[in-house]
């Protein structure tokens, strides 16, 4: 199981950070390349980054929108240990926002929905919920988490069906959600999401207002 000392850290340092984000790389990806394609972006002073590394660079196996296998399960099961492991190790009353692109948004909505909520907040680019509709999965009442949730409708990993129904999911779980839809958008993080996720950090770090 992969612990704090194994992720990489960036930015703020954790015990003096106003909040901090936990952000999940996609399939075939790596926190390196997270810290080039979205922190690089970002002008965040008091946050402090925590990237986990997955292990042979996928959290889990098949296709989010597969049916679940128990291979699925158990291969996602031990991915959320690993959220839950870091978030164990920060300081408790720290703020903190559990993001992801693509599977990493994925992995993120999971532990919303089995572990939510928390102080703090959801930013999921380019994601949806593990599995399809007719499998059996978790729901927690998620009351007033602020969760943010894009897609495109040319993403070639994740179908707008699958992003509509992860948004559905996260209201019916009364989430505070924001959604946007990125027309003819590739599997990429746009400088709108960028903002989203500027605008979220920059609410923990000087009480500005929620960009939704």
């Amino acid at each position: 199981m992969t612990k704090l000392g194994a992720a990489v850290l960036k930015g703020n340092a954790l015990e003096s950070a106003k909040v901090i984000c936990i952000l999940s790389h996609g399939r075939g990806q790596s926190p390196e390349a997270m810290e080039d394609d979205i922190l690089r972006r970002l002008d965040a002073p008091g946050v402090a980054f925590v990237l986990p590394r997955a292990a042979g660079k996928s959290w889990y196996d098949a296709k989010a929108v597969d049916a679940l296998t128990e291979k699925t399960k158990a291969q996602l099961s031990d991915s959320l240990d690993v959220l839950r492991a870091l978030v164990a190790e920060l300081p408790a009353k720290t703020p903190v926002v559990m993001a992801g692109f693509s599977q990493g948004a994925c992995l993120s909505i999971e532990y919303a929905m089995h572990f939510g909520p928390w102080n703090g907040a959801l930013v999921a680019f380019t994601g949806c919920r593990v599995g399809t509709l007719d499998d059996e999965r978790p729901a927690k009442d998620v009351t007033g988490l602020p969760a943010y949730i894009s897609g495109s409708d040319a993403d070639s990993w994740i179908p707008i069906s699958a992003f509509s129904e992860a948004v559905q999911e996260l209201g019916a779980a009364r989430a505070r959600v924001r959604a946007d839809v990125f027309p003819l958008r590739g599997h990429e993080v746009s400088e709108a999401e960028i903002s989203v996720l500027q605008n979220t950090l920059t609410h923990f770090t000087e009480s500005a207002g929620l960009p939704w």
